[in-house]
């Protein structure tokens, strides 16, 4: 049982560090542009 526990626990550890990841280091390329200054268009 303990085992099954640290199995979940090391892929709940795993999809919360990717959701940090993706959230604050993951910087997607707009397509869309405003010109050089970022107009907060999107």
């Amino acid at each position: 049982m303990a085992l099954f526990q640290e199995i979940v626990a090391f892929i709940v550890l795993g999809i919360a560090l990717f959701y940090l990841y993706k959230k604050f280091f993951w910087k997607k390329k707009n397509k869309k542009s405003c010109g050089e200054d970022d107009c907060g268009c999107h």
